[in-house]
């Protein structure tokens, strides 16, 4: 297999989906997007409803701009972007009235039957969850660039696209319906369905009967054989974990990058961000599956299985849940977990993941402040907005969800003795509640799942571990599966002062550390060690023993001040996993249940 850059060659876009009976001929709402000049970054949108289609009987149209994006739990203020909106009115451009943030208010006249709105958008933000546009390509998140109608949002809606003419391709997983012409069968659809357009490579394969694309944007050294292979795996095994797959098409957007920043998903597509160098590292490469398979595998949980809050949106406001912890930390449990049933990832490496992420966890103070319910709830003012203080005081929900996800299986399968697992799980609240009753679950709905599978009661554990701070008992669960848990640290009297220091400058100090308690305070410059310059605090520590005390000279708010810090015995865990010999019939049924295999 040869390995290329992908620039070098250009594949012939073959844009998904076929146009579908039941949608609309004519949408009564209708978006227009152009970009005469991508190098300004500047999308120009017109968008048009048709009010006598959609029997309207209000003096005004109210236009709208998204607040927020989908999976990602924040206030972005998308209008922000927005400039130039006008409507015509007897054949001139009117000023339109904005009555808040926004929302734009358009008056009708009498027996209008068309409004048509027009403005720019500025995108030049490239994250998956925002839009972009320069002169190599567009990139739209449909939330931040299309203004919707709230009365209309069960209409289908259609969006055309006119490309740069420089610019070839247009990947997007909305359903074509003619010539650079795509169609949305309601709002929720369209605002999840984002669009690539510009000269990307596309690369096709199928899971079962399904057609899959990739819309590749930007140079990557890859074996593409390999790697189209390696994806084809993954989505095979993923799709093994419900038995049912939820899509007829599905679309990766890949932008390669100096910097990657992770993935967002979306109903039928998602869109990743990765170094473009990271293909060439066995690492890297391992990295860019595993974002994929975390990505993928929401086409189920979160986009499907889904807490109730979670759909149909309210785009203006926050959406609330407990349940991010599952949402987004199970996901992050499942892309690991998805990698070593298809032999992708050892099972030794695997463990050690599993192992490193509850170190991870179980050093962070804030785990016994925050319960993994509270992050989830508080996503929309902590998650994204951390500041110096977020370990101390918060958890993360991505990796909180994905312990809970090892300790929950390991929990049902003791429980169940062998005969269920977490996938049972995810199967039961996609068929109750996906499939037969077209909703998302409730908090109870959510526990009764884990009980009705387990075969016994979740509900002391989950006040124990989803709503409380209770450190699960990983040894007593592991010994189920025949395997031992140690932390390496144990018996150790390491030296520590708890802070991390940038270019001289304190960045966080560890609660509960001496440098926390004797007031060391980030943001402090370390100026002396005792009578030397500060250089590095390994050599801080060098020939010191815990007891110790050190004078730091230290200038805070311009002015220089002496603390004496006394140094500490190092708290932090470095927990491992290793099988037991001698396994006994039981041990070896359950760990087959986890894991699919023996060793």
């Amino acid at each position: 297999m040869t390995k290329f850059t992908l620039n070098s060659f250009v594949l012939v876009t073959l844009l998904l989906g076929i146009n579908l009976l039941g949608f609309s001929a004519s949408p009564v709402l209708r978006h227009e997007i152009s970009m005469p000049a991508p190098h300004t970054h500047y999308f120009q949108v017109k968008t048009t409803v048709e009010l006598s289609q959609a029997r309207w009987n209000k003096p005004y149209v109210d236009f709208k701009m998204a607040a927020w994006t989908p999976g990602s739990y924040l206030i972005r203020e998308f209008a922000r972007n927005v400039e130039s909106l006008m409507t015509m009115k007897n054949g001139s451009m009117v000023p339109v009235e904005k009555i808040n943030k926004n929302t734009w208010r358009v008056y009708l006249s009498k027996g209008q039957k068309q409004v048509s709105i027009t403005y720019d958008v500025y995108a030049f933000e490239l994250s998956v969850r925002t839009s972009f546009l320069d002169d190599t390509h567009g990139y739209i998140n449909p939330a931040s660039v299309l203004l919707y109608v709230n009365e209309l949002a069960q209409q289908a809606q259609s969006v055309q696209i006119n490309p740069h003419k420089t610019f070839q391709r247009i990947s997007t997983a909305l359903k074509q319906t003619a010539p650079q012409t795509f169609e949305a069968k309601n709002l929720d659809e369209l605002i999840d369905s984002p669009i690539e357009i510009g000269n990307h490579q596309v690369f096709q394969f199928k899971v079962g009967n399904i057609p899959h694309q990739i819309a590749f944007y930007g140079p990557a050294k890859v074996d593409t054989t390999k790697f189209i292979s390696d994806v084809k795996k993954m989505c095979e095994e993923a799709a093994r974990v419900i038995g049912q797959h939820p899509c007829d098409h599905y679309l990766f957007i890949i932008h390669n990058l100096q910097k990657g920043s992770g993935g967002l998903e979306h109903l039928y597509s998602t869109t990743c961000q990765v170094a473009r160098t990271a293909y060439e590292t066995e690492n890297g490469y391992h990295g860019i599956i595993g974002l994929l398979s975390h990505e993928y595998f929401h086409l189920w949980n979160v986009k499907r299985i889904r807490p109730k809050a979670l759909g149909p949106f309210d785009y203006e406001n926050e959406n609330y849940t407990h349940n991010l912890w599952l949402s987004e930390g199970m996901t992050s449990y499942y892309g690991a977990l998805i990698l070593q049933r298809s032999g992708q990832t050892t099972t030794d490496a695997y463990l050690k993941g599993v192992a490193d992420e509850i170190t991870a966890v179980e050093n962070t103070p804030g785990s016994k402040v925050e319960s993994a319910a509270s992050a989830s709830w508080d996503a929309w003012i902590k998650y994204y907005r951390p500041n110096e203080n977020s370990r101390n005081s918060t958890v993360s929900y991505y990796s909180k969800g994905s312990v809970l996800g090892t300790v929950l299986n390991l929990w049902i399968i003791k429980q169940s003795q062998g005969k269920s697992n977490l996938d049972d799980v995810f199967k039961y609240l996609y068929q109750n509640y996906y499939i037969k009753q077209q909703r998302g679950f409730t908090d109870a709905e959510l526990e009764n799942a884990f009980s009705t599978v387990a075969g016994a009661s979740a509900k002391g554990i989950f006040q124990q571990l989803v709503y409380g701070t209770v450190i699960p008992d990983y040894a007593a669960l592991l010994r189920e599966v025949g395997y031992e848990w140690t932390d390496a640290n144990q018996g150790k009297t390491t030296p520590f002062l708890g802070f991390t220091v940038t270019s001289g400058k304190i960045t966080s100090v560890l609660k509960g550390s001496s440098s926390y308690e004797y007031g060391l305070n980030v943001g402090d410059e370390l100026l002396k060690v005792n009578a030397d310059p500060f250089e590095s605090i390994e050599k801080t520590l060098k020939d010191k023993n815990v007891g110790d005390t050190i004078l730091f000279t230290v200038r805070r708010d311009g002015l220089e001040r002496t603390l004496a810090i006394p140094v500490g015995k190092s708290t932090l865990a470095a927990y491992k996993i290793n099988s037991m010999s001698n396994l006994t019939d039981s041990q070896k049924a359950l760990r087959m249940k986890w894991l699919g295999k023996i060793n």
